[in-house]
């Protein structure tokens, strides 16, 4: 049970938690988890990008500041990574009540494959030599060089891999198979995950 300076503090907290992911997004999630109830500690969550649901339990950063008062109650910038294997950077800030004691913290999670695509994007356009860059082979091995190409095809529609229409998308799997990428091991789980769609809708784009 919360006292009610704790409500008053996770009421006013859910209010930060939705101003932050207004303006994080589409770039941050922010996560506020309930630190007294671990079992279901995420309390409310914007611009849902790990997957994760209200009623979902805490992360072993909360499970640490349940057992230790005293940990650190800032803990930025320290690298991470979603399900699905996109790099993140997360920031997660601990909250205490009067009495000092940890009750809720408060997360962001920045997925860096955006950015990354950000910055392909700006690549090219800061790229005076077009025709160096189209016969460019050097390619990375492997899932890279699918990631790799999808990034430079969002970048040169000025996007993002996620923000794809679903022609452009079919023009991608036109692109990957003519350079031989989708006869990789695990290339369409890898254009899935990289677009954010699932395996049966890259193999339908692929059609």
């Amino acid at each position: 049970m919360h006292t009610p300076e704790q409500k008053h503090l996770l009421e006013q907290l859910k209010h930060i938690a939705a101003g932050l992911g207004q303006t994080l997004a589409p770039f941050g999630e922010v996560v506020l988890h309930d630190l007294s109830d671990p079992e279901h500690a995420v309390l409310a969550i914007h611009n849902n990008l790990s997957g994760r649901a209200p009623g979902d339990p805490a992360t072993e950063l909360g499970l640490a500041r349940i057992a230790d008062p005293d940990y650190a109650q800032v803990v930025a910038n320290y690298p991470n990574r979603f399900p699905d294997g996109r790099q993140a950077k997360s920031t997660s800030i601990g909250i205490k009540d009067s009495e000092g004691n940890y009750i809720a913290a408060l997360c962001m999670n920045l997925d860096l494959s955006l950015f990354q695509s950000l910055q392909s994007m700006l690549g090219q356009f800061s790229n005076v030599n077009a025709s160096a860059a189209i016969s460019e082979t050097l390619e990375p091995a492997g899932s890279d060089a699918v990631r790799a190409y999808i990034d430079k095809f969002a970048a040169r529609h000025a996007t993002t891999p996620r923000a794809l229409g679903a022609d452009q998308r079919r023009t991608l799997m036109r692109e990957l198979k003519d350079a031989g990428l989708t006869d990789m091991r695990r290339s369409m789980e890898t254009v899935a995950a990289h677009l954010g769609v699932s395996r049966a809708t890259v193999y339908n784009y692929a059609k």
